[in-house]
């Protein structure tokens, strides 16, 4: 098995489990942007999200959710990020959703990356129609 969170999913590699059920693991990060910086993951291996099945979807942005909130209380958060990278930028290639605890002034800024503006209108309109088309509703 090389997948380091089906390892972790497994028992055969440590780490600090905070919560669990029959489908959804969430422990703590090693590599923390805060203490309490969790992470939730679907016990099967499942790549990206595009690749959770349907009917895992309640289960497992239940576990997100909770996750969100214990944090807050546990450690007197103002609030949470919640994040999750879909292939690009995705270091482990299981589906993972991180839960990082937020006070006002911790220093963590907003998104990381450049914004991109549309060239226009058209060009805005160009691309909600191409998704929009895309999508499956």
């Amino acid at each position: 098995m090389s997948c380091a969170f089906c390892r972790i999913v497994a028992g055969e590699v440590e780490a600090a489990v905070v919560a669990g059920d029959a489908d959804t693991l969430a422990f703590l990060d090693h590599r923390p942007l805060f203490p309490g910086h969790v992470l939730v993951v679907p016990r099967a291996h499942i790549e990206t999200l595009d690749d959770l099945p349907a009917a895992s979807i309640e289960s497992f942005f239940a576990t997100v959710r909770r996750m969100s909130a214990a944090v807050r209380r546990a450690l007197g958060a103002q609030g949470t990020f919640v994040a999750m990278n879909n292939v690009v930028g995705q270091s482990v290639p299981h589906l993972h959703v991180h839960v990082v605890p937020r006070t006002r002034g911790d220093g963590l800024r907003g998104f990381f990356w450049p914004r991109t503006p549309y060239d226009d209108a058209a060009h805005m309109e160009r691309v909600r129609s191409a998704i929009a088309a895309a999508s499956d509703g």
